[in-house]
């Protein structure tokens, strides 16, 4: 539990410096320093996930850790410079899914089908979801605030499922997926809505506290407004947590890895975040 909690709180440090960056650094260049950190998470996750399947050849095991890190920076790129950043995104993980079934033929004896699949859905599950992070920090509208949805509302509903669910677990010992993550109860998950709600209204109220002025389409009230986006991504949050439960207990192995004492892997830890950025990048984008 101390190591969980140093972790912790070595995490919201370094978060809310990264926050102070995109705020008060100039001309969008503040915005680099997330592009970093999901670089990073990218990488890192890819190297857990590829050495979870056991699977992937060495090539294909390069490639596929190369471009997973690519897919943010490409969105940051192509948009700093007037482009298209979905046109970055998709063309940086198009020629990495490309280059793996290049590899599929050219090195047929060691990147076997196997290992071209895992290296495809290592793309798709770290690259893809990574550079939707990226798609989020270079939002037109609101991207300050989603950022802090992001990273507010997801370890609130961790918190709020996991002490819940330690209280009240005992009491209502339903589960929510015994076959994946047994551990996991039902008064739980409702613990880990009202916590993804209450981060996502409070992340809300400290951006206005701030100066900052939220720029919605949306007839709601913004505290309306974080309420369903935080739901939703609470709901994410909990499906990723799942979702990667589901992997780590099929190839048999209870975390992706040991860099972050009392959390496990990079994905360990975000999991959750990467399933409720997509929910956070749709709502932004609608509501903008």
């Amino acid at each position: 539990m101390k190591a969980r909690i140093i972790t912790s709180t070595v995490y919201v440090l370094a978060v809310v410096a990264l926050c102070a960056g995109k705020w008060l650094i100039p001309g969008g260049y503040g915005a680099l320093l997330f592009d970093a950190l999901f670089c990073a998470i990218a990488a890192i996750g890819a190297f857990e996930l590829i050495r979870a399947l056991g699977t992937v050849s060495l090539l294909q095991r390069a490639v596929t850790i190369t471009f997973c890190a690519l897919s943010a920076p490409m969105y940051a790129l192509m948009s700093m410079l007037g482009g298209d950043g979905w046109t970055g995104l998709a063309g940086c993980l198009a020629a990495g899914a490309v280059v793996v079934c290049i590899l599929f033929v050219a090195d047929h004896s060691r990147s076997d089908l196997k290992s071209t699949l895992s290296s495809l859905f290592v793309i798709v599950y770290v690259g893809l979801l990574t550079g939707l992070m990226g798609a989020i920090n270079h939002l037109e509208n609101n991207s300050m605030l989603a950022i802090l949805f992001l990273f507010v509302s997801v370890p609130f509903a961790d918190a709020g499922a996991f002490l819940i669910g330690i209280s009240l677990g005992k009491v209502a010992t339903l589960t929510l997926a015994p076959a994946v993550s047994p551990n996991k109860t039902v008064i739980g998950f409702f613990g880990g809505l009202i916590g993804g709600m209450g981060g996502a209204v409070a992340a809300y109220y400290v951006f206005v506290a701030l100066g900052g002025q939220p720029a919605f389409s949306t007839a709601l009230p913004g505290w309306a407004f974080s309420l369903i986006v935080g739901c939703a991504a609470a709901l994410a949050t909990q499906f990723g947590d799942l979702f990667e439960s589901a992997i780590k207990r099929s190839v048999g192995i209870k975390d992706m890895g040991r860099l972050l004492p009392g959390h496990g892997g990079v994905l360990d830890r975000f999991d959750g975040t990467l399933f409720a950025g997509i929910v956070i990048l749709l709502s932004f984008v609608f509501a903008a």
